[in-house]
């Protein structure tokens, strides 16, 4: 039986993605991965992981450091100090790898799974139909707010800054969020690597923070079970 085998943020750790392969068991004939964004950044080899995906035909969708990645490429922003993208910048694979990238989606949905990386508004009912046609390198307000949010307001109004929590009347965004509503049983999620695991009925957050030297974190929906690989150190440090 085909499995569906949802990865956490990645963000560069091509070593612990490969043990959190052999974990899983995973059987490239017949498994589908699908990791959660931010595959790249921060982490040691952004294009070690993009090369091994596009290899495996994972099925990712996009995160704010892939968005990053591709206005650094393009000259729209400059490169941050905390960045680990030069390699993958400067290779000859480059142009062919981002293609492969820039044709991922926003949000997929397998039967009544639902992957974003980072959060549905409160007043879709169509999540699909809102992401439908996002460009990631222009991308739209929905598409921002799929890929950066933590907290917002009953409305989707955000924050002036949402790392720590801002208080009343913003809240995490899956607090607004019934997944039934939406003809959902699990919505899958990243982003959050400060709120850590995040397991309840209904959502399943994956965003364990290996780059901040914690876990590498897989949900395997057809058996609903979580399995974990630890980091092999701490390649980014908390600020």
């Amino acid at each position: 039986m085909a499995r569906h085998i949802f990865i956490g943020d990645i963000q560069g750790c091509r070593a612990e993605l490969e043990a959190l392969l052999v974990e899983t068991r995973f059987d490239p004939a017949q498994d589908v991965l699908m990791p959660v964004g931010d595959l790249v950044n921060r982490g040691p080899d952004s294009l070690g992981v993009l090369r091994l995906l596009r290899r495996l035909d994972a099925r990712p969708v996009l995160g704010n450091h892939e968005l990053h990645l591709f206005a650094l490429v393009a000259g729209r922003r400059a490169a941050s100090r905390r960045d680990t993208l030069a390699e993958l910048v400067a290779s000859p694979e480059r142009d062919e790898l981002l293609a492969w990238l820039r044709a991922c989606p926003f949000v997929r949905r397998v039967e009544r799974t639902l992957l974003v990386h980072a959060a549905v508004h409160p007043r879709w009912r169509d999540v699909e139909r809102e992401l439908a046609r996002a460009d990631p390198e222009a991308p739209s307000p929905a598409a921002l707010f799929a890929a950066r949010t933590r907290y917002c307001d009953q409305d989707g109004n955000l924050p002036e800054r949402d790392e720590a929590p801002p208080g009343p009347p913003y809240r995490p965004w899956h607090a607004w969020i019934e997944p039934a509503a939406l003809g959902l049983d699990t919505l899958v999620f990243g982003h959050w690597a400060a709120q850590g695991l995040h397991v309840r009925p209904g959502f399943r957050g994956l965003d364990t923070g290996c780059v901040w030297g914690r876990q590498l974190t897989a949900w395997i929906r057809e058996e609903d079970r979580l399995v974990q690989v630890a980091a092999r150190r701490v390649y980014a440090p908390v600020e």
